[in-house]
């Protein structure tokens, strides 16, 4: 039969090394490369003519030579020859990176100019309760609070546990992050507990505790009782640990603390931020964490609470937060709330109001859609809201339902929320440096810098690489820890403490997740703890604030960032690459200045393709296109070689240059200057351009490539040609997983196109057979073809790429010497000693590439 010639006929008697010579003038007739198709030599040659065929023949292998060393990684220099790059990691990770950081937050129009209210429409709101809190130190809590806390406090999780430890105990070391509700659930706590203690109808049976005088000064002012009429107390006290030189309590204090507290009947709350000042207290007898309210919850009760006070409802309660950390009040609730018994508040009127013609439960109905909708959704850009947002984000869709407030109004307020976040963890932190310790005049304390800063240095390395391994982003986090402590204090050696860290703090101070994801190492996936925002605005909303607020951070993130740059993780390099270009968005000048130009001419093809990323996410804002354009031209024409080959690498993402055209254009200038020195990188980022829709754009310049005059240009379109079938799809491609491209991910890039883009594959398979009918290029093609039909099927017999190759091989040994040309390429895979081709993969290989009417007529003329 004619599909088993390639296990019965005897091998040729050509090279074994090499492929057998085609003819010349082949059935495709377009080869017009200087040296493609060889002449056979004449048998009856005079010793001149054989010694001249010698000479052509040794420079036909150093032409072949030198075309092998221009299909090398380019990116591969630094590593060595034998270690190649990680492109689909490189890729995957600026993927991600762009993914979390390229959401169309309009972040720079937002009003910002007082962010302690927002005025949103006829809505006038306070955000930042921390500033009003400060106002209140030591004194009773109103009566008045008390009674909006009893009857709209949405208790967290496991509230009844904490109630029963603050009874049993008299002590309570609570632990939040800030804005989370905490003194809001303190306050709530202490209520419960005096309201028929000792205290009874005490109108200072709350008080809160003076931050500035600490544990021992409570125990005292507990005792005297302000001349012994004060019994049954509540007490509320936040200490300020994050101040420099400020210790926390110790175990001891806490224990006088609550002696104290049981002589005199009385109940304390200690509210502290989680961190590593903290963790002591909170790991104690008295310690807990206070889970953060629900945020759907909280958006309910404030909404539906808005909604009554706009139609006349008797149900009002006081609004707004009062605590010191914007918690914000705890909740607000429409409703009817129940006691801490389980039954209704019976203190609480009652009236039908709007329910009675329906109007309010309508615009509740209209509420819950609006709430879910989309574009909305989107515009807030956070997993959870804490309960001053609640009240903003509450307030702006009342407003909008009732026409007060217009939709690009509700969707900028929404948008907002993440800015003010941002802000409030940068505002002031340093300042705490500039305060003497607490209780004397000696000069301020310094030496806690690492300390202060470690929280906001986390923050800014989770806006940078989210989406990397939790430890990736710790160490960097330190890294920039040191760079702000220097920044700020540089006559002194910062202190790096070594095991303070506690990933769960870092967790609640950062509104951060734990996720299990894959992470690349050295070429595979392994699954791995991940790290996020839980918010895709808070990112960006960080580096806007980061950039544009804070002037002097510039230095020590630039710094920083250029370390980043040579880390060897593309989960680390990659996300810093998408960050520096969308800080060099918001000043283009700085960004350029510090970070894109200074790379770009760096030695390392490391540091280069950080700036080339950079370049390409600036490009994507139409704001910065033209300018990256400009910029990209220029060094194209006029730059130094490593700024070319930068140029080179920021073209192969399609967006530097205005059309396809241009972008080829650009890189044929690179790669065929100065003798093809940087045709390598110029020919990556050619096959880099095929996984655009302007594919077909791309095939036809590569054909027009091999017919020119000049040999750089024809060898510029065959190492293309040939890193087409050895780049795999995930190396180049950034599109997700879905696309027709992305589900083949590990294919070679060539097959893939042949699979799914059926209109392209006379191309393909005409730009492939060039390559494989030129001298120069022919080795190293076959060596890739060979690779090509070993994908065919898994190690466990799984098919791979079987579509790919059934499209592409009937097209690419249409005549009889390219089917002899592929049987002596099979035979010679079956006698390979390290990996033989079995007898059956080799003649299922012959089915796809000559179709079985083909084979029947070879098989009828061999029996005569």
């Amino acid at each position: 039969m004619a599909d088993e010639a390639v296990a019965e006929h005897p091998a040729p008697k050509a090279k074994d090394a090499r492929a057998p010579e085609a003819p010349r003038g082949g059935a495709r007739g377009d080869d017009n490369a200087k040296d493609a198709p060889d002449a056979p030599g004449s048998s009856d040659a005079s010793d001149a003519a054989d010694a001249e065929a010698a000479e052509r023949e040794k420079e036909r292998e150093r032409a072949a030579d030198r075309f092998k060393d221009r299909t090398r990684d380019p990116l591969a220099e630094e590593q060595g020859e034998e270690e190649p790059t990680d492109a689909a990691a490189a890729t995957r990770a600026r993927r991600s990176g762009q993914k979390l950081l390229a959401s169309g937050r309009d972040l720079i129009g937002f009003d910002r100019s007082d962010v302690g209210r927002l005025h949103i429409g006829d809505i006038n709101i306070g955000l930042d309760a921390r500033r009003s809190g400060l106002s209140m130190r030591d004194g009773p809590v109103p009566e008045e609070e008390l009674l909006r806390i009893r009857r709209t406090h949405i208790e967290p999780e496991g509230y009844v546990r904490l109630r029963r430890a603050l009874e049993a105990r008299r002590l309570l070391v609570l632990g939040g992050a800030p804005g989370t509700g905490r003194a809001s659930t303190a306050l709530a706590l202490l209520e419960e507990v005096t309201r028929d203690g000792e205290s009874g109808q005490n109108a200072e049976r709350v008080r809160r505790a003076d931050p500035e005088r600490g544990v021992r000064e409570l125990a005292a002012q507990v005792v005297a009782g302000e001349g012994g009429r004060l019994r049954g107390t509540g007490y509320l006290l936040e200490p300020a640990l994050d101040r420099p030189g400020t210790l926390p309590p110790d175990g001891m204090d806490l224990d006088q603390l609550a002696s104290a507290l049981a002589e005199r009947g009385s109940y304390a709350v200690v509210v502290v931020s989680v961190g590593s000042a903290a963790n002591p207290l909170l790991a104690g007898r008295y310690g807990a964490i206070c889970p953060p309210a629900p945020t759907r919850e909280l958006v309910a009760v404030r909404l539906r609470k808005r909604l009554e006070e706009e139609h006349g409802d008797p149900v009002r309660v006081g609004g707004g937060g009062s605590d010191r950390d914007g918690d914000g009040g705890g909740g607000l609730d429409g409703h009817a709330d129940r006691d801490r018994d389980g039954g209704r508040d019976g203190d609480r009127p009652r009236g039908g109001g709007p329910d009675e013609d329906g109007s309010l439960s309508r615009l509740l109905e209209r509420a819950a859609e609006l709430r879910e909708d989309p574009e909305v959704t989107e515009a807030v850009g956070l997993d959870d809201l804490r309960p001053a947002e609640a009240e903003l984000f509450a307030s702006l869709l009342a407003g909008h339902l009732l026409g007060s407030v217009g939709r690009e109004e509700l969707l900028s307020g929404c948008r907002g929320l993440a800015a003010v976040q941002a802000y409030e963890w940068f505002a002031g932190v340093d300042r705490a440096l500039a305060a003497p310790p607490p209780g004397d005049g000696r000069a301020p304390v310094r030496s806690g810098t690492a300390a202060l800063f470690h929280p906001v240095a986390f923050r800014i390395a989770l806006a940078v690489l989210g989406g990397a391994s939790h430890s990736a982003v710790s160490a960097a986090a330190h890294l920039l820890t040191w760079e702000l402590s220097v920044q700020s204090d540089p006559d002194s050696t910062p202190a790096r403490p070594l095991f303070c860290d506690d990933p769960e703090s870092d967790l609640a101070l950062s509104r951060a997740r734990p996720a299990d994801g894959p992470v690349d190492v050295a070429g595979a996936e392994v699954t791995g703890r991940l790290i996020f925002y839980r918010g895709a605005a808070l990112p960006a909303a960080v580096l806007a604030e980061l950039w544009d607020r804070h002037f002097p951070v510039r230095a020590p993130v630039v710094r920083w960032l250029r370390l980043l740059a040579d880390d060897p993780r593309p989960q680390v390099s990659m996300r810093a690459a998408v960050a520096a270009g969308e800080l060099s968005v918001r000043d283009f000048e700085h960004g350029y200045a510090e970070l894109v130009r200074p790379l770009a001419e760096a030695p390392t093809p490391r540091r280069r393709v950080f700036a080339a990323t950079a370049l390409d996410q600036a490009a994507g804002h139409a704001s910065h296109r033209r300018a990256v354009r400009k910029v990209v031209e220029d060094w194209s024409r006029h730059g130094t070689p490593a700024l070319r080959w930068t140029a080179a690498m920021a073209l192969g993402y399609g967006r530097s240059a205005d059309s396809m055209d241009d972008t080829l254009d650009a890189l044929a200038r690179i790669g065929v200057r100065d003798d093809g020195e940087q045709l390598a990188v110029a020919s990556l980022n050619v096959v880099r351009l095929l996984t655009l829709p302007e594919c077909a754009t791309v095939l036809r310049r590569l054909a027009d490539w091999t017919g020119h005059r000049g040999e750089e240009y024809q060898d510029l379109a065959l190492v293309s040609i040939v890193r087409l079938a050895l780049t795999d799809v995930d190396e180049v491609l950034d599109d997700e997983p879905g696309t027709p491209l992305g589900d083949r991910g590990d294919w070679p890039l060539l097959l893939a196109l042949a699979a799914t883009r059926p209109e392209l594959t006379g191309k393909l398979a005409d730009l492939f057979w060039t390559a494989l009918n030129t001298a120069r290029s022919r080795d190293v093609a076959f060596d890739a073809l060979e690779t090509l039909l070993r994908s065919a099927s898994r190690k466990d017999g799984r098919a791979w790429t079987r579509e790919g190759l059934a499209a592409l091989l009937p097209a690419l040994t249409a005549e009889e010497h390219d089917q002899r040309r592929l049987k002596w390429l099979l035979r010679r895979m079956m006698r390979d000693q390290d990996r033989p081709l079995t007898e059956e993969r080799a003649r299922a290989l012959w089915r796809l590439a000559v179709p079985a009417r083909q084979r029947r007529s070879d098989e009828e003329e061999s029996h005569g």
